[in-house]
């Protein structure tokens, strides 16, 4: 069964994927960082039980975890694939989570607030997902109520989820406009209508990848329409600035991009070894060169799931062993090569 970043969306190539979170409380209880060990199980075990059927929704099934069963480079490794955060993965207290086999859904349960609802897919589709995410905020509300207040709305654990409790966010690909002396202001712009960007491996000309996540800032005094409609605006203009730039560049040096993408491909089929920087960098001119439609796969290939799979904890769970940071790189390296499709002719 493929998950949902192995899946291959061309609709809008430089738009990589589509996440929208919900957080909720459920009104009996205190919020998790004021709960007591023991109250948290209970809670966690009440809310697995009445949660049971959930997959009736969508017809499909979900497992059910306790994050301190998991080992933690399992932990890790769900971080690094986006089904949990570093608050999570790093909390002591105990946290169950609902997830499908597709990772595309997943439901968690006692980590920074009570209930964390949070729906992934490749390509744009933030109001398709907000639908799906609606319908099952619905089903655990009619089973568990929420703390909700007229004025303010969702009550959280954080002020700066209160209201819609809604987080909606778009994952793009800018290798061209980041690369320009205006994007920081471009990004300043963006904060002042209310959309966060940010790197999603690091910042500036250190996020290595060139992924760049469009968010929402505000949650309260905005509907979730609003919020959606604003992160959807902010990722199409900054998707258009990015083509424009392509295009001109494809224009008056159209044979030295397709010479970066192909010398790119041939690293990453070939390379013996590779450090992260170097695998994401080549992986993002590997993107670029696709889009553009300067080589071309035998098969469909999800860059995006090369770009989760060569992160170390995912890396480590190919291996039998713990493996150093020089191993490390061979492994990233022998992954690749085994993933990459053959080029068509």
């Amino acid at each position: 069964m493929m998950r949902w970043f192995e899946q291959v969306d061309g609709a809008r190539p430089g738009v990589v994927s589509s996440r929208v979170r919900l957080v909720r409380n459920w009104d009996q209880y205190a919020f998790p960082s004021r709960l007591s060990r023991q109250e948290g199980l209970e809670m966690i075990r009440r809310l697995e039980l009445g949660l049971k059927d959930m997959g009736s929704l969508e017809g499909r099934e979900y497992e059910y975890a306790d994050l301190d069963e998991l080992t933690e480079l399992d932990r890790k490794a769900l971080k690094e694939r986006r089904v949990l955060n570093s608050t999570i993965v790093s909390r002591k207290a105990p946290v169950g989570i609902l997830i499908a086999p597709e990772e595309d859904v997943s439901v968690v349960l006692n980590g920074t607030d009570h209930i964390r609802i949070q729906l992934l897919s490749a390509g744009l589709h933030l109001h398709e997902l907000w639908k799906r995410a609606d319908r099952l905020d619905d089903y655990i509300n009619e089973r568990f109520p929420y703390a909700f207040d007229e004025k303010y709305g969702y009550l959280t654990s954080f002020p700066t989820n209160v209201g819609t409790g809604l987080r909606a966010s778009v994952v793009l690909h800018l290798p061209m406009l980041s690369s320009g002396r205006k994007f920081a202001g471009l990004v300043s712009e963006m904060g002042r209508f209310g959309a966060s960007v940010k790197g999603v491996y690091g910042e500036g000309s250190e996020n290595y990848g060139a992924l760049y996540q469009v968010s929402n800032q505000k949650t309260l005094g905005i509907s979730e329409k609003e919020i959606l409609d604003l992160v959807t605006k902010v990722a199409l203009q900054l998707l258009s600035q990015e083509q424009q730039v392509r295009r001109m560049a494809l224009e008056k040096h159209g044979l030295e991009c397709a010479d970066e993408a192909y010398k790119s491909y041939g690293v990453l089929k070939y390379a013996r070894r590779l450090s992260a920087k170097d695998a994401m960098t080549f992986l993002s001119h590997l993107m670029l060169g696709m889009a553009d439609g300067s080589l071309s796969m035998k098969e469909p290939c999800s860059v995006y799931r090369l770009m989760l799979g060569i992160q170390p904890a995912n890396l480590q769970k190919l291996s039998d062993r713990p493996l150093g940071k020089e191993e490390l790189d061979i492994a990233r390296a022998t992954y690749l090569r085994a993933e990459l499709p053959e080029l068509m002719n």
